[in-house]
């Protein structure tokens, strides 16, 4: 029997300790906690999970990026709008997608697109 891939869940650096880097995920990004350990978490939202990592490598966070597809672009852009983040503006860009950035406090970059 041939295997098949089911998912993919990320391995994020929280920079921070864990227990601040959850807050902001669950506080303002709207995942919940799936698991928990001394140096790490399982967080999830609708259907995409991450695992967050107890690291402070700000190389790692600087040069991590997800691209999530969401169902309504601009209802996650308001919501996300006024989070203690770098949020870019909501526009079309050159390659011909609508989509917004979101930089989290640790460095880590979100792309977010109507999927």
């Amino acid at each position: 029997m041939e295997a098949v891939f089911r998912s993919v869940t990320p391995m994020i650096p929280s920079i921070v300790p864990i227990d601040e880097a959850i807050a902001f995920y669950t506080e303002h990004m709207g995942f919940r906690v799936l698991w928990r350990g001394n140096c790490g978490a399982g967080i999830v939202r609708d259907g995409v999970a991450l695992n967050l990592v107890e690291n402070t490598n700000l190389e790692w966070a600087n040069n991590t990026s997800l691209s999530i597809g969401v169902s309504s672009l601009d209802d996650l852009y308001e919501e996300f709008r006024t989070i203690p983040a770098k949020i870019g503006p909501l526009e079309v860009k050159a390659w011909g997608r609508r989509e917004f950035h979101l930089i989290a406090p640790s460095g880590v970059c979100f792309q977010f697109y109507e999927s």
